[in-house]
């Protein structure tokens, strides 16, 4: 009898307003048969966090992705107008009879993620785009050659700049009262203010014809390469010579200021105004003390009169052909089969004008250009802004979009990535920062009344950081939103209000509901309401994974790292013992990646393979204790193939001894087929028309691609000649349509292919169906497939195998089949290396190496080595810490 809350008919029924209160309060699903799921019906409540837990394959996601999040996100887009319509992606009706209470639904998973080149942290985040606009507002222009400051000023601003120094100078000349003369007792300054037009600026010609023009307009006077010439006589310049002309406009005694100040300003507005008219947006000044200054009003170098584009945000985007490099049109490389950066942006991907505009600083290059800007990391590039010395004018006009660029920083270090650059691609970031990327840029949205759906949020989260995590989905619910999480973390599930237990195993064997219920109600209850719940048992303590009686000792050699620098590691020297199971922690960016990847995989797979010979590694200075290895295999969370065709089956290569099987049956040997025959990937014996895949994609245009069964073998991949050929009354077809479970049994006497499917069964794969598309695994399953695929193969080898995170997705359960299977691996000899947050997997380590202590910057240290007592007990770094509670040390 599976636990979950029930309605009854009188809560279904009753008044109107009965029924909108209780679609207010719930949403309802009733019969969900999306995938494995049994026709089930749950509620749960609105505006709570709920988290929807399980063995993996249990039916988890089915429900809360295939069923509510698509029925959710397809009534929303049924809301909107045909023409809009057209350029959504288009979603099928999920298998349900009915959901009661839904809203429109955002799904924050770990797929979506952006490989465009020009995708980056700052702009998934809109921060660039806050930025461009903050630049654009405040930016500083320099000229590209010279170290003049170009800015656009307004007349009055102009008169005013002329007018400070005229009052200056009276000012001085007034107190040394030494030059100053009198005509019938009023004060006389021989003293002048020089308006000019600078209609040449450093270019090369013999400006006849300009020359005239400008006398008849009236113009008397000109200074041309500093020398005065009147318009009048004849003025001859070479043509191979670069010049400078001004035009002067008007010379205003100062001592008039004090006689008539109007009349004073008008005489300066007058000539101001026309200069600027005549030299397209330039005036020059020459003060009474002989010193002269350029101004201009529109964005002009004052020095050399080279044209600057408008600062307007455009100007920053290398996604428009205004602001993107001419040369590399803003991808900051060039070429086609071998990129390089690019000669002219140097990799900035900007035009030179954008990334001569500065933030911050009162002289060119002491500020940062809005590339530099974003080559700061989160944490950094708050504290930037934080500390940017601002005009008050500066601040007022600034105060929104700073608001905007300091929430989302915010947002982003509340969720753990406060160690990422702002320039980081997409492509680079792993699912975990991906989904909290975007899980920080709903929290800055401020939307109401949503339902959220989110995809194992903790992936990749160090125990410091989940605390943080835990905080911001709790603020996405307090704002008045429906938070609905998949996931297994034990601290997210303590934080949650509702609990869904969906199995109670995997595949065929789940689907069902076994426990929803209020958390608090599964807790606090003296005897487990939910006996056949084996989360609530996790989560109540009252079933756990046991810590290892002992921890390997023997000594199988040790390969040790010295110099180790790359990224955030600043010359390491790290000791990996062999022939012992090896875990790397540390809070997120704290550089256990990079010692894997970088460090360990690259280098071991460099002198492994060309052992006896010279070997150049990579960011290390040497490499001791390869000798005591063999081989290096890099157990990731990558696809195990990148078409349809790519299935459990064909990896761990049973499906070859199935098509041997299927060539010796009477039908098979009666036509001579060889096992070629049954193979979906060569022409033969599957069905040309969908070429093996059993499914047709039709290109829809403005829609989605869409992909329809082939109506030529109704789907089964195969020619029906082939289909013919039966071994114990399956075909081909029906035999990759069984689970691992069932082939386990169906080829118990098979050894070649019961033993690798009996590893799969071992890594919790067994719901898997043979010839299930590779292209629909999780990276948790991919990477679980690759162990097993390990498992079955009789290596003498000394192996050191390499994984990344291999608890990911995995239910309490699984977690403690994976560590039996990676035991098994050492028992056999081998080492294994494991970078990891579950700290059921970290305790059943014989050694940990962690990283720290923090993440970007400020990590890429050895915070502390030893066993998992030696590190809980220093209590050093952010483990040691949650280490010893997992321990059960005080």
């Amino acid at each position: 009898m599976c636990y979950h809350t029930r309605l009854s008919r009188k809560e279904a029924g009753g008044s109107r307003a009965s029924i909108d209160t209780h679609m207010q309060e719930w949403i309802e699903i009733k019969g969900a048969r999306t995938h494995n799921l049994k026709n089930i019906s749950v509620r749960l409540p609105r505006d709570k966090l709920v988290v929807i837990t399980g063995l993996s394959g249990s039916g988890k996601s089915s429900l809360a992705f295939d069923t509510i999040f698509a029925e959710g996100q397809r009534r929303y887009i049924e809301s909107l107008s045909p023409y809009a319509r057209q350029f959504i992606s288009q979603m099928q009706k999920p298998d349900v009879d009915e959901i009661i209470g839904l809203s429109p639904a955002i799904a924050i998973d770990q797929k979506s993620r952006s490989n465009n080149p020009r995708s980056t942290v700052a702009t998934i985040t809109e921060i660039y785009d806050f930025l461009r606009i903050l630049y654009a507002r405040i930016g500083k222009a320099y000229c590209l050659e010279g170290d003049a400051r170009i800015a656009r000023l307004s007349l009055e601003e102009i008169r005013r700049i002329a007018l400070d120094r005229v009052r200056t100078f009276l000012s001085d000349r007034q107190a040394a009262d030494s030059k100053t003369k009198t005509v019938a007792g009023v004060p006389l300054d021989d003293a002048k203010l020089t308006v000019s037009a600078p209609v040449v600026v450093g270019r090369k010609g013999e400006y006849y014809q300009l020359l005239y023009d400008l006398l008849h307009k009236g113009f008397e006077e000109v200074v041309i390469d500093g020398k005065h010439f009147s318009l009048r006589e004849r003025i001859e310049l070479s043509r191979t010579k670069h010049h400078t002309i001004d035009a002067i406009v008007d010379e205003i005694p100062v001592a008039e200021w004090r006689v008539n100040e109007k009349a004073f300003l008008e005489r300066l507005g007058e000539a101001v105004e026309m200069a600027l008219n005549e030299a397209s947006g330039l005036v020059r000044f020459t003060y009474p003390d002989g010193e002269n200054e350029v101004l201009s009003s529109r964005f002009v170098c004052p020095t050399d009169g080279t044209p600057f584009p408008e600062i307007e945000p455009r100007l920053f985007s290398f996604n428009s052909p205004y602001g993107a490099c001419p040369q590399c049109r803003g991808l900051g490389t060039t070429g086609f089969l071998q990129e390089e950066v690019c000669p002219v942006c140097r990799g900035k991907r900007l035009r030179p004008e954008a990334l001569h505009v500065f933030l911050g600083g009162e002289r060119k290059g002491e500020g940062l250009n809005i590339i530099d800007f974003t080559t700061l990391s989160i944490e950094d590039a708050q504290r930037y802004l934080l500390e940017l010395p601002l005009t008050p004018k500066e601040r007022e006009i600034s105060h929104i979009v700073m608001k905007e660029i300091l929430t989302r920083l915010q947002f982003m270090i509340d969720v753990g990535i406060g160690y990422l650059t702002l320039d980081r691609t997409a492509g680079t970031l792993s699912g975990g920062e991906a989904q909290r990327i975007r899980l920080a840029s709903q929290l800055g949205s401020g939307l109401v009344g949503a339902l959220y759906v989110l995809d194992e949020p903790t992936i990749g989260l160090h125990q410091r950081d989940n605390e943080r995590l835990i905080q911001t989905l709790l603020a996405l619910r307090d704002l008045g939103n429906t938070v609905i999480v998949v996931e297994h973390d034990e601290d997210t599930i303590r934080a949650a209000d509702y609990l869904i237990d969906i199995g109670p195993g995997a595949g065929k064997h789940g689907g069902e509901v076994v426990v929803a219920d209020f958390l608090d109600t599964l807790l606090k209850s003296k005897r487990n309401p939910a006996p056949q719940s084996r989360t609530v048992g996790y989560v109540r303590g009252e079933l756990a994974i046991a810590v290892p009686e002992r921890r390997r000792t023997r000594s199988l050699g040790e390969l040790l790292v010295k110099g180790a620098t790359v990224h955030n590691l600043r010359n390491v020297d790290v000791r990996v013992p062999l022939g012992k199971f090896v875990c790397i922690t540390g809070v997120s960016g704290s550089g256990k990646s990079t010692l894997l990847y970088d460090v360990l995989y690259r280098n071991l797979s460099a002198g492994l393979e060309k052992r006896g010979a010279f070997c150049r590694y990579a960011h290390i200075a040497s490499l001791e204790g390869i000798e005591h290895i063999s081989r290096v295999v890099l157990v990731d969370q990558s696809p195990i193939g990148r078409t349809p065709r790519s299935n459990p089956a064909t990896y761990t290569g049973a499906f070859t001894f199935i098509r041997e099987l299927f060539a010796q049956t009477p039908e098979a040997r009666a036509r001579g087929w060889s096992a070629s025959r049954f193979s979906f990937n060569v022409k033969g014996g599957r069905c040309e028309a969908c070429q093996g895949n059993g499914v047709i994609a039709v290109e829809m245009h403005f829609l989605p691609t869409v992909f329809v069964t082939c109506d030529v073998c109704d789907g089964k991949r195969y020619l029906r000649d082939t289909l013919e050929a039966r071994y114990r009354g399956k075909n081909i077809y029906d035999v990759l349509r069984m689970t691992v479970e069932e082939g386990l049994s169906f080829f118990s006497d098979i050894p070649q292919i019961y033993d690798r499917l009996k590893t799969l069964a071992d890594t919790g794969l067994g719901y898997l169906e043979l010839g299930q598309s590779a292209t629909t695994l999780s990276g948790g399953e991919a990477q679980r497939l690759k162990i097993a695929s390990e498992l079955y193969r009789p290596h003498t080898q000394k192996t050191i195998y390499l994984l990344d995170e291999p608890t990911v997705g995995l239910h309490y359960d699984d977690v403690a089949r994976l560590i039996a299977i990676l035991q098994t691996l050492v028992d056999r000899g081998h080492t294994v290396v494991v970078i990891e947050h579950n700290l059921d997997l970290i305790k059943c380590a014989d050694w940990i190496i962690d990283m720290g202590p923090e993440g970007g910057v400020g990590g890429g240290k050895i915070v502390a080595v030893g066993t998992p007592e030696q590190v809980a007990r220093s209590g050093k770094g952010h483990t040691a810490r949650y280490l010893a509670r997992a321990l059960g040390y005080s």
